[in-house]
């Protein structure tokens, strides 16, 4: 079921806790060798699918029913039916919990009744902009194949000769669909939900009358101008639809964005190129498939309350052997969510418009895209991710085993610290950013976080956690690998032609990365490699890009990887600046290396800030405001911190000491109450909130502990807390990669934190802008 609409599902396993005190009522009253044979029979017992009652040998309905009074319509003019029943008559002893168990089904069925009716007018009023939206798309059409090619103007007022085409002229349909409301729905036509693309393109072609591949009938927006009077069709301009249209400005490039701040185009003309109407085209196609999973969500989620009910209902029966089942089935097949066929009938018609007019009539393309594909699970992921992970560890316990033995730590090996082993630990930090991840989707999928749908992933191409893992394996395997052949090679000769060689290793680990990061070819998970370009390109280019929770999420990890962007810049020194071939630990002494190693420390911080900045003033966020100052704050402290690095000296180690506690409180906080939504003081859990995922409430309270005591452990970076066992890099990269398994304990609970909010909200779908927006719409929202 979908998870965001827990609340909304028939409570099954409270019908189910009343119907085991009934029958442990029932089997305290029976004889002990009685009660072992109705153990062992109820044990035996097992339903399939709930769908079909099995009665034995019934008598009349009347005969079955006499212990159940009929179900009463209660009107409490709020437009929704509730149902009550009213006794069971004469039910003997332990009665009182059969009308505890009717109680609370009424509920139930008046609970699901009341959503599903509340969904099915929200998608009827969905439906009827979508109407409206589609009746512009086909007019531009037209008005692009009518133009000269470069695209045009369309005037407040259609010139003459515009006014006088046809609606044949143009090739619009002469009909007018209209969605149907009326139809009774059965349990058995409700089982349905699930049949293949295959029923449905049937449907299609039987209903299409003008090509063997067209998907015309039911159509779902034909123009409204085209109407019917006395039985003679008069044709008016299609083209006045367009009249009050403009183009939605959702700001979602830079371009745009800057457009949007200088001009006001609320009074501008419809102009348009045919690149523009291509994107309104995909904007609006997104809408049609988001619209469309919605539908197949309601249709199944009245599927399976009816199922549950039906289900419930047998137990029941063969609980307390009274005929009841279906005599309350006939009430609920004839209650809103039984009976309403709204929902098949849209389906219907938003099949046949999205493959007319979005997949050139192209039945199989069409609900492919209706209907994407679910991820399967392959073994050989799990094989090489085995693998790949065994072999990690047998790489690392030799390059562990190598250092000790050539005493790399020691003031003999400190060159090859300083110089060498920072270029490998920024694959380190990815690597275990990545087995983060890995472990977060673990949990995500385990407690039913739909993290898919929070990240927006396209179906089907959402990566599970053995995917990642084996991409987190297998970089380690190649990391590890250049890192041990760099040991072995490198330490071992005192030729240095072949230290320069060795030393190319790392940039050639740089350029393998990005190659395949940004490979066109559909190979390592194309889809999620160019979403991850996306948010990360979106991040860089902020504010000028609309923030969504992918891209601030993003930004959020990168600040965690700091060392590893100061890696980057030692990537540049070391390469670039010539210390590849002297092996000096020269590169404090060069004045562009400090400069950048002053702004790539403060960069994530800033991308962040330049965010939180934008929603205040785009959504009027007062919180986000508060959320820059707390980045405006680690901007200060990385800049202290990162001066006190580079110049020393007490009244430096002062102000870093003084800046970093602030971050590090501000920080803390912001991560508990925020971002976690924790420590509530009104909370039925104390000190947590009011629902809790995670079924342990030491769970929460020891990552709180942790998330303490992880961030007073960055300020290591402050006070270098040297151990004479390690390195100083050695050092600093222990604490980097406690920040980063920090930063992945967040990312379980940012995000369950955001799944119970959409699920208070009952979110369960993506918003999409409509591509198209009328003068009457802004008038009414100025109003």
């Amino acid at each position: 079921m979908a998870s965001e609409w827990t609340e909304a599902y028939v409570d099954y396993d409270g019908l189910k806790s009343i119907l085991q005190q009934i029958l442990h009522y029932k089997l305290s009253k029976q004889p002990e060798t009685h009660l072992r044979s109705l153990n062992k029979k109820l044990s035996l017992h097992r339903t399939l699918s709930g769908l079909h009652l099995h009665h034995g040998n019934e008598g009349d309905v009347e005969d079955q029913v006499k212990e159940v009074d009929k179900l009463q319509k209660d009107d409490s003019g709020s437009g929704h039916e509730f149902y009550k029943t009213k006794s069971l008559g004469e039910s003997g002893e332990g009665g009182e919990i059969e009308v505890e168990f009717f109680r609370k089904l009424d509920e139930e069925l008046n609970k699901v009744n009341t959503f599903y009716k509340e969904k099915v007018e929200e998608v009827m009023d969905e439906a009827a902009l979508l109407n409206k939206q589609m009746d512009a798309l086909i007019a531009l059409r037209f008005k692009v194949q009518s133009s000269d090619g470069n695209g045009a103007c369309l005037k407040k007022h259609p010139s003459a000769d515009i006014l006088n085409t046809t609606s044949e002229e143009m090739g619009f349909n002469d009909s007018i669909s209209e969605v149907e409301m009326s139809g009774k729905s059965s349990l058995e036509e409700s089982s349905n939900s699930h049949n293949g693309s295959g029923n449905m393109g049937e449907n299609l072609q039987r209903n299409n009358n003008q090509d063997e591949e067209s998907a015309s009938d039911p159509e779902f927006n034909p123009l409204h101008n085209i109407q019917q009077s006395n039985g003679n069709q008069e044709a008016k301009n299609p083209l006045e639809v367009l009249e009050g249209v403009k183009i939605t400005n959702t700001l979602d490039s830079p371009m745009s964005t800057i457009k949007g701040i200088f001009k006001d185009s609320k009074h501008d003309e419809l102009c348009f190129e045919k690149a523009e109407v291509k994107k309104v085209e995909e904007r609006l196609r997104e809408v049609f498939i988001e619209f469309y999973q919605k539908l197949r969500l309601l249709k199944h989620f009245s599927f399976m309350n009816l199922s549950a009910l039906s289900k419930i209902m047998q137990s029941y029966e063969k609980i307390t052997s009274r005929r009841a089942a279906r005599s309350y089935m006939n009430i609920v097949d004839n209650s809103y969510i039984g009976s309403s066929d709204e929902i098949n009938n849209l389906l219907e018609r938003v099949e046949a418009t999205f493959i007319k007019h979005f997949s050139n009539s192209n039945i199989k393309e069409g609900m492919k895209s209706l209907r994407p594909k679910v991820r399967k699970e392959k073994h050989s992921v799990t094989f090489y991710s085995g693998f790949f992970f065994g072999f990690a560890i047998a790489l690392l316990i030799a390059v562990v085993l190598r250092i000790e033995t050539k005493n790399v730590m020691d003031k003999e090996g400190a060159s090859y610290m300083v110089n060498i082993f920072p270029l490998y630990s920024f694959f380190a930090y990815i690597v275990l950013h990545m087995l983060m991840y890995s472990a977060d989707i673990y949990f995500w999928r385990r407690y039913r976080i739909n993290y898919a749908f929070i990240f927006g992933f396209k179906q089907g191409t959402e990566l599970g956690y053995r995917e990642v893992f084996l991409l987190s394996t297998g970089l380690a395997v190649l990391v590890l690998a250049c890192f041990l052949g760099n040991l072995h090679l490198d330490l071992a000769s005192k030729s240095q032609n072949l230290k320069t060689l060795t030393g190319l290793f790392p940039l050639a680990l740089v350029a393998i990365v990005l190659v395949i990061l940004f490979c066109p070819i559909d190979i390592i998970y194309r889809s999620t490699r160019f979403f991850f370009i996306k948010s990360l390109f979106h991040c860089l280019c902020a504010p000028l890009y609309k923030v969504t929770l992918p891209d601030f999420f993003l930004a959020d990890n990168i600040t965690s990887q700091i060392q590893a962007i100061r890696s980057l810049d030692l990537y540049i020194c070391y390469y670039g600046l010539g210390e590849l071939s002297r092996r000096e630990s020269k590169c404090h002494g060069h004045g562009a290396y400090n400069v950048l190693y002053f702004a790539v420390a403060v960069i994530p911080f800033w991308l962040r800030f330049l965010q939180c900045l934008r929603r205040v003033f785009e959504e009027k966020d007062g919180l986000q405001g508060y959320n820059a100052l707390t980045y405006f704050m680690n901007i200060v402290a990385v800049l202290i911190r990162t001066a006190f690095e580079l110049k020393k000296g007490t009244t430096w180690l002062v102000l870093a000491l003084l800046s970093s506690a602030v971050a590090v409180i501000i920080n803390t906080y912001w991560d508990l109450v925020v971002d976690w939504g924790l420590l509530r003081r009104h909370s039925k859990n104390v000190f947590l909130r009011d629902k809790l995922l995670v079924p342990y409430k030491s769970v929460y309270f020891g990552a709180m502990a942790l998330n303490i005591v992880l961030r007073v452990a960055w300020m290591q970076l402050v006070l270098e807390f040297n151990l004479h066992s390690l390195h100083k890099v050695a050092i600093t990269t222990v604490i980097s990669c406690l920040e980063i398994i920090r930063r992945g304990i967040w990312n379980f609970f940012r995000i369950e934190n955001e799944h119970l909010n959409n699920v208070g909200k009952y979110r369960a779908f993506k918003s999409v802008p409509l591509p198209f927006n009328y003068d009457d719409e802004d008038s009414k929202k100025g109003d």
